[in-house]
């Protein structure tokens, strides 16, 4: 079972309670950190999924990717740092 310590989620809803737009960013940038496979389909990458908590679109990311991929882990923290976005 995973724990809630063992996530990182970046959610929809600025600093200063405002819902962050545009209403998919989830979806970019889950899609901008995906690969395409050989069948040409979009692969989301297994660290990072889309959620809806409390009514807000969220990027969840597992903090594994910290060790396995920190540039990219990197990445994803920086944009929620530059657009003021709750995270826990």
């Amino acid at each position: 079972m995973e724990n809630a310590t063992d996530r990182i989620v970046i959610k929809g809803v600025t600093r200063d309670g405002k819902t962050f737009r545009p209403s998919d960013w989830a979806q970019r940038l889950s899609t901008a950190v995906a690969t395409q496979g050989p069948d040409r389909r979009i692969r989301f990458h297994p660290r990072v999924s889309m959620a809806i908590i409390d009514g807000y679109d969220c990027v969840v990311i597992d903090s594994r990717l910290a060790e396995e991929d920190p540039l990219l882990f990197e990445f994803l923290l920086n944009f929620a740092r530059d657009n003021r976005l709750e995270t826990g």
